[in-house]
């Protein structure tokens, strides 16, 4: 079969959106609160814009609408926090962002009890039970099926980038875990998840898909939980990777680097450049690599099957995406945020100094709440 030939998007066309997941906080404890249903039902936002559960009743997710800039996805993005904030305040309780809660026991939480959720505690049991995360998903808008293919096919390759830059997830139960992002390590117990294998085209995307609900391993093409995926519902591709950012900032740099990426790979499909197939393998030792040790260790360079320290890394994402950023508008911003990280360092970072100067393991639900309504 000859390979299709594809029409790059113009910069303006590509739309982004932002879902977060965000800790519900008692500031008198630190410990998380199983109050979503009172948050949701406080909040101004209305339709698709209110807040949604998510699989625990202490957790509670937002969303933008589609944006067309990385202003309006700030603007949006504020917005939402500070309506979960005003929301949380009236019951005496706080939000945060960040991967895991430093101290919290999952088996003192409770599932959202809806059928999606009671239904994930049938298939997958414990670690169903066990899954109190909280992530960052950015979709980018793309009409095409098979380009949208052709892009996740392509992005795979800064997945342990994004992940490092992101990383806000030291601690587990009260202790330092010694990963930078162990959220990370928890999703990957999981089937469909980590970085998803090449596909030729957007039919063999939705014949994979249809086999695994098939095969009875999913059931239903929505528990496709890969770090990009296609989403069933939406013309989009889902960068699903990065770790929730306490810092608002954090969160806009992850949108603009996202639709960079899908930009620069978009029009390298265009051009009928060869896509990059990195071993499969190597993705998930990326993947591990970036969750182990952020944006101070080595990351992986699947392209060429070597490590190399994460700033070098970066950095070469920042120069292949350049032209892109810039043509974009977002190019100034983007570049001084990432640098910024890797100059002082991710949220787990500062997450462990500021526990190391308190002596306490609470100092890092404080930080994180502090950074969190800093909007």
């Amino acid at each position: 079969m000859a390979a299709r030939s594809f029409t790059a998007p113009d910069p303006d066309s590509l739309t982004m959106g932002c879902e977060e997941e965000f800790q519900i906080i008692d500031p008198s404890t630190g410990q998380l609160a199983s109050r979503a249903e009172k948050l949701k039902r406080d909040s101004h936002l209305h339709g698709e814009l209110a807040p949604q559960n998510e699989l625990h009743l202490c957790q509670i997710e937002t969303a933008t609408p589609i944006c067309g800039s990385l202003g309006e996805v700030r603007e949006k993005l504020g917005a939402a926090r500070r309506d979960l904030l005003e929301s949380a305040s009236h019951f005496g309780l706080t939000i945060a962002a960040s991967g895991t809660h430093p101290f919290s026991d999952w088996h003192d939480q409770t599932i959202t009890p809806k059928d999606r959720y009671l239904g994930m505690v049938s298939d997958y049991q414990y670690l169903t039970r066990e899954l109190l995360i909280f992530g960052q998903h950015v979709h980018v808008g793309i009409e095409d099926p098979d380009l949208a293919v052709e892009v996740m096919n392509r992005s795979r390759v800064h997945l342990s980038s994004l992940l490092a830059l992101t990383a806000s997830s030291p601690y587990w139960v009260g202790e330092d875990t010694g990963y930078d992002s162990f959220r990370t390590l928890m999703w990957l117990k999981w089937p469909m998840t980590g970085p998803p294998q090449h596909f030729e085209s957007r039919a063999d995307y939705d014949r994979t898909v249809a086999g695994l609900v098939g095969a009875g391993v999913i059931s239903d093409a929505s528990k496709v939980y890969w770090d990009i995926r296609v989403p069933p519902d939406k013309p989009t591709i889902e960068f699903r990777v990065g770790d929730v950012c306490p810092h608002l900032d954090d969160a806009v740099m992850l949108a603009g680097l996202v639709r960079a990426i899908a930009l620069r790979c978009a029009r390298a499909a265009a051009a009928g450049e060869p896509a990059p197939r990195p071993r499969p393998e190597l993705l998930r030792a990326a993947s591990w690599r970036a969750a182990r040790s952020g944006v101070h260790g080595e990351l992986v360079d699947t392209a060429a099957g070597k490590s190399r320290p994460a700033a070098e890394q970066i950095e070469r994402m920042l120069g292949e995406l350049a032209v892109e950023l810039d043509d974009l508008g977002e190019g100034a911003f983007v570049r001084e945020r990432v640098r910024e990280i890797l100059d002082g360092g991710n949220s787990a970072d500062r997450q462990r100094a500021a526990v190391e100067e308190a002596g306490e393991v609470r100092a890092a639900v404080d930080l994180v709440v502090r950074e969190t309504a800093e909007v």
